[in-house]
């Protein structure tokens, strides 16, 4: 017996989606005002003292990238 499948190609686009995961991470530091204790925490950060990883995962989101 021989069986004949017809198959059909429809056309296929291509869409950007963009994967965004978070990370999060608490630092408690001693300043002497709001502006001081970010401006040292960003500069921690930027020395790699502060890294996060996988442990500070908070959530991912995926949706479609406007051209």
């Amino acid at each position: 017996m021989l069986v004949v499948a017809t198959t059909r190609k429809f056309a296929m686009e291509t869409f950007k989606i963009e994967v965004r995961e978070f990370l999060s991470k608490i630092v408690e530091i001693e300043a002497a005002n709001i502006d001081d204790a970010v401006a040292t925490v960003k500069q921690l950060y930027e020395q790699n003292e502060i890294v996060l990883d996988g442990d500070n995962y908070v959530v991912t989101e995926i949706e479609m990238f406007p051209d």
